[in-house]
């Protein structure tokens, strides 16, 4: 029983090492995209790379996100939302006023 659930929670970091890599893949991507517009190609080749690295970084995000799991996506998706980016801090504010 010991062995099993050592093989499967190797299992388990292999995909979430995994998952983590292609999650930061994808904010790579999506940092990316404000490059784009100053680089010197036709423009509507411009907008066909914008548009396929758009779509690239979301399906690479979202299967990250599979790889982790739900509990670990859904906390990395609040650190990416800026409307939670300054209540974390008066939240730790009223704590340590408690």
């Amino acid at each position: 029983m010991l062995l099993l659930s050592f093989v499967m929670m190797k299992k388990y970091n292999w995909r979430l090492k995994l998952g983590i890599v292609v999650m930061v893949v994808s904010v790579l991507l999506f940092l990316s995209l404000p490059v784009i517009p100053f680089l010197a190609i036709e423009h509507k080749t411009k907008i066909t790379i914008s548009t396929v690295v758009f779509i690239v970084a979301e399906i690479t995000f979202y299967g990250g996100g599979f790889l982790v799991g739900k509990e670990l996506f859904s906390k990395y998706k609040s650190y990416l939302n800026p409307k939670n980016w300054f209540n974390k801090k008066k939240k730790d504010q009223q704590e340590v006023n408690i």
